[in-house]
């Protein structure tokens, strides 16, 4: 996160959070993680070690692939209060400091409260589905793009998933702003 944070700082930009259902198949009580070549259940494989320690994450491997939907659409409710960057800290510290199941509604409830959301309000519309349609739309704008992983990124006409180091941001947006600039230059002459 503090990579994106500093990309807002050096560029001046807005950027935008949206769900990305990894594993849409997860059944709603999560399954066991099977972990990556190279990592335990103390020590991240390459090269998420290397990103996580430069951008200052503290990352654990979880032991569960969590059902994710619940936690997506909380991440909707949180965006139209206004709590987006509080909630999603939030849920990512849980599964990825703290082993917990970001599909526990229990777990979810702990971080919007935290986050200043309204409990109440937002258990009424994980329960009726509110935000349901919005996350499966989002999630299918993705799939048509190429996005198959998290986190994706779409930089102007530039699209790329995956954890990355802070100089391929820095890389993307410096060709976005020359491109930028030489079209409106040719747009003036």
């Amino acid at each position: 996160m503090s990579r994106l944070d500093k990309l807002q700082e050096e560029f001046d930009i807005d950027i935008q959070g949206r769900p990305y259902l990894l594993r849409p198949g997860t059944p709603k009580e999560g399954k066991p993680r099977e972990p990556r070549s190279g990592e335990s259940p103390d020590h991240l494989s390459e090269p998420l070690k290397g990103y996580a320690e430069e951008a200052g994450l503290i990352m654990r491997p979880p032991t569960k692939t969590p059902y994710t939907m619940y936690a997506l659409e909380a991440t909707e409710y949180a965006k139209e209060q206004g709590c987006f960057e509080a909630f999603h800290r939030l849920m990512y510290r849980a599964v990825w400091e703290h082993g917990k199941d970001i599909g526990d509604l229990d777990v979810i409830r702990e971080a919007a409260e935290e986050a200043g959301l309204n409990w109440p309000e937002l258990e009424g519309k994980l329960k009726s589905r509110s935000y349901e349609a919005v996350v499966m739309d989002q999630y299918r704008q993705a799939m048509d793009i190429g996005i198959e992983g998290v986190p994706g990124f779409v930089i102007g006409n530039y699209m790329f998933t995956g954890a990355q180091p802070y100089h391929v941001f820095q890389d993307v947006m410096n060709k976005v702003l020359d491109e930028s600039l030489n079209s409106t230059q040719e747009g003036e002459g």
